[in-house]
């Protein structure tokens, strides 16, 4: 039982110029952080409590899982990320460390880096232990701090460079084990987000500089969130935007067959998809082929998508490039023979076409059947042009963003898009990290047979869970703390704390409370009871129990829930049991 007397919850009544958003406000306004610098946070001992229940609940749904926990350090060798396969894609968001102290960007020859994953330490950590299939069936855990090289921190927890994550990795012999493996993860993430009071989906997500067979993403919805979620409600279909397809281009289509041969016209001044679909030339965006020009690897490649759609960059990872950029105008026009908005993949205009890794083409492209495209001269364009016929495409695949109101995939119903925070994501790594040769996570069949460990990826925002919880669930008063995760889920609000009566009544109450295992908190501080009733409603405490000395002289104490209006006038020999039956009745359910 903590007294709010000799506790430290420093509430404030306004909201730091700083904070953008509501939960970033309350954060701040009800004690539980304070900002030491740009995405940097202390968590106060109000916010500390909350931290350690969504850990703990975290920990006993992956001990229950059957994950193992262990707890590597923060500070890792740069030779074991250089060693492996994301050193080049990372390092700019890496924190790199010296003799001296920590670099404010990480340098061009660190000794060490700060983790903001454990991959390159886990892999050859577990690899140096195991040598047989019977070793295998493993996932391990930690719930370690991270840091990444924000560029620019925001919303409190949402993107801050220091944070606290739980990352676990899974080591299986096959990959059926493997995505065994994948969906009890899985199985185990909702019964933590739902524990922690959390609306939340799960979402078919980019791989990423993961890598890996597929992934999913555990989002919040809410209207400040960080990623975009495509979902039908009809179908269950939900993916992030970065991964989300449509059925917008129908099975068995066929191309329209060539209207006529390619003509070239002049269009100056013409070097975007709006000028073209304006006077003199009217030609719909929908009807026009836009090339874009990308390097991967240092190959320089082209993408061409609809002129009405937009690219959706992180798709370009199925080309299996490990970095990708956007090409620069000069090595666009050395390659294409012109500039951008003039540019196009008709047979026999690239200037240098053996400079090109490849023509990828969106499948949406086939809808134009015929269309307009740049000439690769400087202010010309080519209309009749075939899809089939004239286009140099040596793949299709699926590059564009999709948009709200297209068909679902699964479905055929319009898909909707909505605003989510990510808190989760879980990876089916494969091998990518196992089969490296210097540190790899090799093993023995049971024929004798030198295989990698085929991994998986789990992750959780830890201390991002805990503002999601806020943003999700708070009102004009304050925050509406779910029961699992409240600092306190009682607060015995004392009006007349001197009065002998009204401190041995809120004892009594308050070790029945704790008996039952909730948290409780007295106020007794000498208090208006306005200020009493507001600081409870804004650091949300889920039960308030008030005891007034009017209130005694009547021999009742009153009970008001944080989620409910009415307040429940209960006798004072009665209101011991009656909170202690609420508490039962909260924790068992």
């Amino acid at each position: 039982m903590q007294y709010w007397s000799k506790a430290y919850i420093p509430t404030l009544k306004e909201s730091p110029a700083e904070a953008e958003i509501e939960s970033h406000k309350l954060l701040l306004r009800a004690g539980l952080v304070r900002k030491i610098g740009g995405g940097l946070y202390a968590f106060l001992p109000l916010g500390k409590r909350v931290l350690d229940k969504v850990s703990q609940i975290c920990r006993e749904e992956m001990n229950a899982a059957g994950a193992i926990e262990l707890l590597m350090p923060a500070v890792l060798p740069a030779e074991q990320w250089k060693a492996g396969p994301r050193w080049n894609a990372v390092r700019e968001v890496m924190y790199s460390v010296s003799s001296a102290g920590a670099d404010a960007k990480i340098s061009e020859d660190p000794q060490y880096v700060l983790g903001p994953t454990h991959e390159e330490v886990i892999t050859p950590l577990i690899g140096s232990e195991i040598s047989s299939y019977r070793d295998l069936g493993k996932t391990f855990y930690q719930i370690q701090t991270k840091y990444r090289n924000e560029i620019r921190p925001r919303y409190g927890l949402m993107r801050a460079r220091e944070f606290i994550m739980k990352d676990g990795y899974s080591f299986d012999e096959s990959d059926e084990k493997a995505e065994e493996t994948y969906h009890q993860m899985a199985a185990a993430y909702e019964k933590f987000f739902a524990r922690c009071g959390l609306t939340f989906i799960s979402v078919e997500a980019d791989t990423g500089i993961m890598g890996g067979a597929f992934s999913h993403e555990f989002m919040v919805p809410a209207e400040v969130g960080d990623d975009d979620v495509v979902y039908c409600e009809e179908s269950g279909y939900a993916a992030n935007v970065e991964k989300a397809t449509s059925g917008i281009v129908p099975d068995g289509l066929s191309v329209e067959a060539p209207e006529g041969e390619v003509v070239e016209f002049e269009t100056p001044g013409a070097t975007t998809i709006n000028a073209l679909a304006k006077e003199p030339y009217k030609v719909a965006a929908a009807r026009q082929y836009k090339t874009l020009l990308y390097v991967g690897d240092d190959k320089l490649f082209a993408i061409v998508i609809r002129g009405c759609d937009d690219l959706q960059e992180s798709k370009l990872g199925s080309l299996g490039y490990e970095f990708v950029r956007p090409a620069t105008p000069d090595e666009i026009e050395s390659v294409m023979g012109a500039k951008p908005g003039s540019l196009g993949v008709v047979n026999g205009t690239i200037k240098q076409h053996d400079q090109l890794d490849g023509v990828f083409a969106d499948d949406a492209i086939r809808l134009i059947g015929n269309g307009v495209t740049g000439a690769n001269k400087d202010g010309f364009h080519l209309k009749h042009v075939n899809v089939e016929r004239d286009l140099d495409i040596d793949n299709f695949g699926d590059f564009r963003q999709v948009k709200p109101g297209e068909p679902c995939p699964k479905s055929g119903k319009p898909l909707k898009i909505a605003r989510a925070i990510e808190v989760g994501h879980i990876f089916k790594l494969g091998t990518k990290f196992s089969e490296s040769e210097s540190w790899g996570a090799k093993f023995h069949d049971s024929e004798k047979q030198t295989k990698p460990a085929v991994m998986g990826c789990y992750g959780i925002g830890v201390s991002r869970t805990v503002q999601a919880v806020i943003e999700q669930s708070r009102d004009k008063w304050g925050i509406v703390w779910p029961w699992s995760v409240a600092p306190y889920q009682v607060v015995i609000t004392v009006l007349d704390p001197g009065m002998e009566e009204a401190a041995d009544l809120a004892e009594k109450i308050g070790v029945a409370a704790e008996s039952e295992g909730a948290d409780v908190l007295v106020d007794d501080r000498d208090e208006r009871p306005g200020v009493k009733f507001k600081d409870a409603d804004l650091i949300g405490i889920p039960l308030r129990v008030t005891i007034g000395g009017r209130g005694l002289k009547e021999g009742i104490v009153e009970l008001k829930w944080r989620i409910e209006d009415d307040i429940r006038k209960v006798a004072i020999d009665e209101v011991v049991e009656v909170v202690a039956s609420a508490i039962r009745e909260k924790n068992s359910s």
